[in-house]
């Protein structure tokens, strides 16, 4: 059974200098790849949590990884922000609510100038990111902050829901919280309440300037690591998660957060589930509900857990503890790796490890995360919030 120190045991290979590199299912960091920004950051953020559970050593990582941030070459000491990789001066939304995640779990841990990075990444992300006007953030610029793409997408949207909500939990009574929290409920009501439901609880990902849905973007690259074609299905239940959180800290919250919750969850896992006939849920769908990739990401399978984990606590039912058991299960008999303690990233549909979208195992947020709801670990901040 996966656990989590044996996660962290593994995760803890891959600090090099500047940051945290991406691992191979060997254990060790691939030589050839740029430290990326958004790997940092994450790993930062599964340190903290490390941290507040009491693992020894994870203060020390925590430490690096915001030295890392705010004094290495993945900031941009310059032009100000934070650069895709090492090699890349690319200014994203995506990377940028990392930074702003791995900062609010640094400021709650106490980690020495973890405050510092969380006011500097959220600086960024409200000056150059948040558009007020939409209720959303603007996707990517360029080096020096004079070019905006015209690319819109939900992705990084998703990702600064969770870091605006984070940072709120961390900063406590400055009345940037409360602005926060307002903000992420305007992007999930955009999201959810608005371009789910209207699609019968499929999600548009892609975007035009002015926010009309691009139904067939990505058509030709349907697997992209980041902005795949189609429906995808793990980012359903990352936001039928992440909507209970935005409940969970809102006063008075309206009654659609948790129908709309319920809707895109089950539809997810309804439409997903086992769609080409094996088990397990497919990295796609397109708009008629059909296979487009098969190929099994093992952070879906964990957001689908977690998703129903919080359901389970915040309705009371049956039927989402049975799910976790169900794909839990699962994902020890496909996904667990016996050698590395943590879980293959990809798997084809009939259960061979593949690496068509992601190769070797960078990656200890999803599963970390999920490990911690599922089995309700007592852990402060972004990952606890919905079953306050």
């Amino acid at each position: 059974m996966t656990d989590l120190p044996r996660l962290l045991d593994f995760a803890e290979r891959s600090a090099v200098p500047g940051g945290f590199g991406f691992l191979g299912a060997d254990g060790q960091v691939f030589a050839d790849r740029p430290l990326m920004t958004f790997i940092t950051a994450r790993k930062t953020h599964v340190f903290g949590l490390a941290q507040l559970l009491g693992r020894p050593g994870a203060e020390e990582l925590v430490r690096h990884g915001v030295a890392a941030l705010t004094d290495g070459p993945l900031r941009d000491h310059d032009a100000g922000g934070w650069r895709a990789t090492a090699e890349d001066d690319t200014k994203s939304a995506y990377v940028h609510a990392f930074v702003v995640l791995a900062g609010a779990t640094a400021t709650v841990v106490g980690a020495d100038r973890g405050r510092a990075l969380l006011d500097a990444a959220l600086d960024v992300w409200q000056t150059r990111f948040w558009d007020d006007a939409a209720g959303l953030a603007v996707e990517e610029w360029d080096a020096g902050w004079t070019r905006l793409s015209d690319y819109r997408g939900v992705n990084a949207n998703m990702h600064g829901v969770e870091a605006s909500l984070a940072a709120a939990d961390a900063l406590g009574d400055d009345p940037r919280a409360a602005q926060l929290r307002a903000q992420a409920l305007r992007t999930v009501e955009r999201v959810l309440h608005g371009w789910a439901r209207e699609g019968d609880w499929r999600l548009p990902e892609h975007f035009t300037p002015g926010w009309t849905p691009l139904p067939e973007y990505n058509r030709d690259d349907p697997a992209h690591q980041f902005r795949p074609y189609g429906v995808t299905i793990g980012h359903q239940f990352e936001w039928a998660r992440l909507a209970l959180h935005v409940r969970a800290v809102t006063p008075d919250p309206p009654d659609w957060l948790l129908e709309d919750a319920v809707g895109l969850f089950g539809a997810a896992a309804e439409r997903g589930w086992a769609a080409d006939g094996h088990d397990g849920f497919p990295y796609t769908l397109d708009w008629a509900d059909r296979v487009v990739v098969g190929a099994r990401m093992h952070w879906v399978l964990c957001e689908a857990i977690a998703a129903a984990a919080v359901l389970a606590q915040v309705t009371g039912e049956q039927r989402y503890r049975d799910l976790v058991r169900r794909w839990r299960d699962h994902g020890e008999q496909r996904f667990a790796d016996p050698v590395t303690g943590s879980w293959h990233h990809e798997l084809a549909p009939s259960g061979e490890v593949t690496s068509g979208t992601w190769d070797g195992q960078p990656d200890a947020y999803h599963l970390s995360q999920m490990l911690l709801l599922s089995e309700e670990l007592p852990v402060r901040g972004s990952v606890a919030a919905a079953l306050r």
